[in-house]
């Protein structure tokens, strides 16, 4: 599993200003990121405990 952070750089090389428009292939990919990155802060969250 990547990093919260990792995944976090690569939101935001994608969307680099929330004035920008992302395309319907840029928006699904966002949401799967934003799944990912969810998941990994769980996880090191859970770790830390």
């Amino acid at each position: 599993m990547r990093s919260a952070d990792e995944i976090n750089q690569q939101i935001r090389a994608l969307w680099p200003h929330p004035a920008v428009r992302l395309s319907t292939e840029q928006r699904a990919r966002y949401e799967r990121l934003v799944v990912e990155w969810a998941a990994a802060v769980r996880g090191e969250v859970v770790k830390a405990a």
